[in-house]
């Protein structure tokens, strides 16, 4: 027999016996992987058997539901102390809205002032935002008394409230770029920084955010109903 012709015959049968232990191989691991999932999926189930009675998980679910419940009937009571909107006040309310709640931002106005309809706008928007902290607006001209009171000489100026004592002011716009065109987010920044509202978290934005989108959606429903 020709030596080349043994060579090249012992050469593919090893070739096809490398091929074959590679196959069973192959097949060993893809059973030991199906054992695997199987393992896994039967634990899983076991699992979430026990976690459905498991005492702990049933005092984290009645927690959360103790927690949520608090937290609705606190912002029930902080709107009922005026909180969640941007509201006019007489000076006659002042004294009562300032002292009634632990922050309060209160903007003196001129309804003349075309910078002070701007602040209005932005606080507008703020309001419903920051529940914690209360809003309001007084017409300088009608209230002579806290103007002198608290040394307010330029407009738009809004003065800065906790536990009643006013702690901080912005007089006009120099803390907003001294412009016109500043955007409800720089306010709100700016605000924040003075510890008069609290930074909200990127879920409650998201919820804020979604709550105004419905809003616009059911007022511009009601419109082209009446139309």
């Amino acid at each position: 027999m020709d030596p080349n012709s043994v060579k090249s015959t012992l050469s593919n049968l090893a070739f096809g016996n490398v091929m074959a232990a590679a196959a069973r191989d192959y097949q060993k691991e893809l059973l030991a992987q199906g054992k695997a999932q199987a393992s896994n999926s039967n634990n899983e189930e076991v699992d979430l058997d026990e976690l459905m009675d498991d005492p702990e998980l049933e005092k984290l679910h009645a927690d959360r539901i103790a927690a949520l419940k608090k937290e609705a009937e606190k912002r029930e009571a902080m709107k009922r102390q005026g909180h969640g909107e941007y509201r006019e006040i007489t000076e006659g309310d002042f004294l009562g809205e300032v002292t009634g709640s632990e922050k309060v931002i209160c903007h003196f106005y001129h309804h003349e002032f075309y910078r002070c309809k701007i602040v209005d706008k932005h606080l507008k928007t703020l309001a419903p935002k920051h529940l914690d902290t209360k809003f309001i607006k007084l017409d300088a001209e009608n209230a002579p008394f806290f103007v002198t009171k608290l040394g307010i000489k330029t407009l738009p100026c809004v003065v800065l409230f906790r536990k009643g004592v006013a702690t901080d002011r912005l007089v006009g716009f120099q803390d907003l770029g001294g412009k016109d065109d500043f955007s409800t987010k720089t306010l709100e920044i700016l605000l924040t920084k003075k510890g008069i509202i609290s930074e909200k978290k990127e879920e409650e934005e998201d919820e804020y955010d979604e709550s105004r989108r419905r809003s616009v959606r059911s007022s511009i429903n009601i419109d082209s109903d009446s139309d």
